[in-house]
């Protein structure tokens, strides 16, 4: 079944100049990038798109982390996307991650783990309407 997903290019993966190696790797593994953005999410946006984590201990430290400096976002679409991009992308802790994807490579702790990636369905369709609107998606 094809399907979108949004994924964040996060902070330190800017600041460390690695957008245009992740997003090579993006396009060949076969994803199609639908929509891409840079912007930076102020705190209280990032408080708004991370509401599903706010009674999380960790909540106050990711709002503050996403709102730290620019992000790229994206939405892309392949076959089965939801569950083979967040394998692609590897474990949410980049000790944890299968050697060569993409946290393993360039995250540097289970926050700073440089790329955000939907985990259902449902939240892909939130996560995407968040920073796109239907126009901007080809």
């Amino acid at each position: 079944m094809l399907e979108q997903t949004l994924t964040i290019i996060k902070p330190e993966c800017v600041e460390n100049k690695h957008i245009g190696e992740v997003i090579s790797r993006i396009e060949k593994a076969g994803y199609r990038i639908r929509g891409m953005k840079m912007l930076t999410l102020s705190r209280r946006d990032a408080e708004i798109f991370y509401q599903v984590h706010r009674e999380r201990p960790f909540y106050g430290e990711l709002t503050e982390y996403m709102s730290s400096g620019p992000v790229v976002v994206m939405v892309l679409e392949k076959e089965n996307c939801i569950a083979d991009f967040r394998r692609f992308i590897g474990a949410t802790n980049p000790a944890e991650a299968e050697q060569g994807t993409i946290r393993a490579d360039f995250g540097m702790d289970i926050q700073r783990n440089c790329v955000h990636a939907s985990d259902s369905p449902e939240n892909a369709v939130r996560e995407i309407r968040f920073f796109f609107a239907q126009r901007e998606l080809v």
